[in-house]
């Protein structure tokens, strides 16, 4: 195993664990805001910008965005 696959594995569930509180909390802001607010709805939607902006930052990589960070 090399060592960018390594650091990676070590730092997978962190990287999970901050994508479900990113998530968690734009859901409780949205309560906050929306106390009639469809949760379910809400989810999908907050879902849906979050997928935007993976594929937004995957499009970048495959640009080459990243490459020398």
């Amino acid at each position: 195993m090399d060592a960018l696959q390594k650091e990676l594995d070590s730092r997978k569930a962190e990287i999970r664990k901050e994508l479900q509180l990113l998530f968690k909390a734009n859901m409780t802001i949205t309560d906050w805001d929306v106390p009639e607010v469809d949760d379910h709805e809400a989810a999908k939607k907050i879902v849906a910008i979050m997928q935007e902006a993976l594929n937004e930052i995957a499009t970048d990589v495959t640009a080459g965005k990243y490459d020398f960070y």
